[in-house]
């Protein structure tokens, strides 16, 4: 509820401060006296519209704070903890506009945007003025109203767990439905790709070994062909020193020096033809097999061309198999799941329709309650010609969600014979008022806002009307605060607090200003009410009898 509501510099006021309390409280006032400021200004720190004429002549920039106790669990505080805001303790909205037009908002001394501030206050506060179309008249909210009429959470709650099962299996249908068209465009492919890579069975690290043997035999060819050579010149050149060993051999001993040169050649005789065995060796061991080279070089390039073809490393090759593989097998495996994942749908379908099938008929019985009791009001409060319905209508397929398969609007018709509309099409001014406030009376046991403010819903009525207002007022104030901007002392006289608002000039300056009232306070005011400016003793005696003493 409402705690506290601090007004500074707002057009005529000042300084104000207000501290209502629980049940009704009224603020009454002569015409003119700012009534309808307080009203603003409240509106200020609600996120309402920011206009630099509501700054007092005088003045850099007005400022208002609203504080208000709400319970632990309140939607508000889950919204401000959304928001990584403070919502321990009281909730402080705070709104600021200076004279040059520019402004801030906070939450419990948080800076916010004044969208939050706005979403914050409506889970605070309702207003209900003579041109209000929020609250019970905007038709977006009926339906939530009516089932919390109803007593229909659960209900609803089930449809909500429906619904979103259906999504999910729709959506897992989907998903794989999608997957299998996309895999049943490729079946040829895929088939033709894992015949292929199957065929060519490549290995991880199979091309960088091909690739080394390659070279190698390219190196071993090389250097054959030159240690070939070698080994012919060094055969050509033994025979030569054979044949100069033959000569000297016929000299004899013809010198000493011929004896010594004959030795050295048989030692060269025997290392030439040592050297001559081992160049042998290593011409057989490094020459090249033409048809082992060239099969190596023909499974190197169809490792290469396939992964070309498939834009991707050598090395990745089996992976490539292997995710193919599981594609085709998914392929089949898809088409089993398939039929599953429809059953699943129709299932999940199914048990939408039950729940939804039965949270409409609930709303429509809750409906026919909800009629009678907005009707058993609207009589005493001068509306007995008007009649009230809860239209709960059937949507289209497309229509259907999270909330079932109904639209819920509330419809009166003011005179006999004329047709059903929308209440905002149809009411206005206090009538209006009365409208809402005949529908707040029957939805009172659901809960609302934790404050409730009417401006002036008496306007045009008095007597037994206004006593029927006022008394339907206090009945609303037992279950959560209500606060009454009225003309009737009637109203004023079932309040717990009354708060007289008056207007002065002082200086030259013209301010106003709230009092609350005491017994003798709210005696005075009353009498005021019922007489005008001159209160007569005869108005006391009235005013005393309305309040009961």
């Amino acid at each position: 509820m409402l705690t506290l509501l601090d007004i500074r510099n707002v057009v005529l006021i000042e300084a104000l401060r207000l501290e209502p309390g629980v049940g009704l409280a009224v603020l009454t006032g002569e015409t003119g006296a700012g009534k309808s400021i307080l009203l603003d200004a409240l509106g200020l720190a609600m996120g309402g519209r920011g206009d630099a004429g509501l700054v007092r002549a005088g003045a850099d920039s007005a400022r208002v704070t609203a504080a208000f106790e709400v319970p632990e669990r309140h939607p508000a505080r889950a919204l401000l903890a959304e928001h990584e805001i403070d919502a321990e303790g009281p909730i402080m909205l705070k709104r600021v506009i200076k004279v040059d037009g520019g402004g801030r908002a906070w939450i419990n001394d948080q800076p916010v945007g004044v969208a939050l501030l706005r979403e914050a206050a409506g889970l605070l506060v309702e207003v209900h003025g003579q041109n209000d179309e929020r609250g019970l008249l905007a038709a977006s909210g009926h339906r939530a109203l009516l089932d919390g009429f109803g007593g229909l959470g659960e209900a609803v709650a089930g449809v909500r767990a429906a619904w979103a099962g259906w999504r999910d299996a729709q959506a897992a249908r989907d998903a794989a439905l999608a997957a299998l068209e996309a895999d049943r465009k490729d079946r040829e492919w895929l088939e033709h790709a894992i015949g292929e890579l199957t065929a060519l069975g490549a290995e991880p690290g199979e091309e960088v070994s091909l690739a080394d043997a390659r070279a190698g035999m390219q190196k071993g060819a090389r250097l054959a062909d030159d240690l070939s050579a070698a080994a012919t010149l060094m055969g050509e050149g033994s025979d030569k020193l054979a044949q100069a060993g033959r000569r000297l051999d016929r000299m004899g001993g013809e010198h000493v020096l011929l004896g010594e040169a004959l030795e050295a050649l048989d030692r060269a005789l025997a290392e030439a033809g040592e050297a001559e065995v081992k160049l042998a060796a290593a011409v057989e061991a490094l020459e090249a097999d033409p048809a082992r080279l060239e099969a190596t070089e023909t499974r190197l390039f169809e490792i290469r061309a396939m992964a070309r073809k498939h834009r991707t490393e050598a090395d990745a090759l089996p992976e490539l198999l292997d995710t193919l593989t599981a594609r085709a097998a998914a392929l089949v495996a898809g088409e089993d799941g398939l039929a599953g994942l429809e059953a699943r749908v129709k299932a999940a379908d199914a048990a939408y329709a039950a729940a939804a099938d039965a949270l409409g008929a609930a709303r429509r019985e809750a409906a026919g309650r909800l009629d009678a009791a907005v009707a058993a009001e609207l009589a005493p409060l001068k509306l007995g010609n008007a009649r009230f319905r809860t239209m709960v209508t059937a949507l289209e397929a497309g229509g259907w969600g999270a909330d079932g398969r109904e639209r819920v609007a509330f419809e009166i018709s003011t005179n006999p014979g004329a047709d059903f509309a929308p209440l905002i099409k149809i009411a206005s001014g206090g009538e209006l008022s009365r409208f809402v406030l005949a529908l707040k009376v029957a939805l009172a046991a659901q809960g609302s806002a934790g404050t409730l403010i009417f401006d002036e819903i008496d306007r045009g009525v008095g007597g037994a009307v206004a006593s029927a207002i006022g008394e339907r007022l206090a009945r609303l104030a037992e279950r959560t605060q209500v606060l009454v901007v009225t003309h009737s002392p009637q109203v004023a006289a079932r309040g717990r607090q009354q708060l007289m608002i008056s207007k002065a000039v002082e200086a030259g300056i013209t301010r106003t200003d709230v009092v609350m009232l005491d017994g003798a306070g709210r005696l005075e005011e009353i009498a005021r009410m019922l007489s005008g400016a001159d209160v007569t003793d005869e108005a006391r005696a009235q005013a005393a009898r309305l309040l009961g003493e």
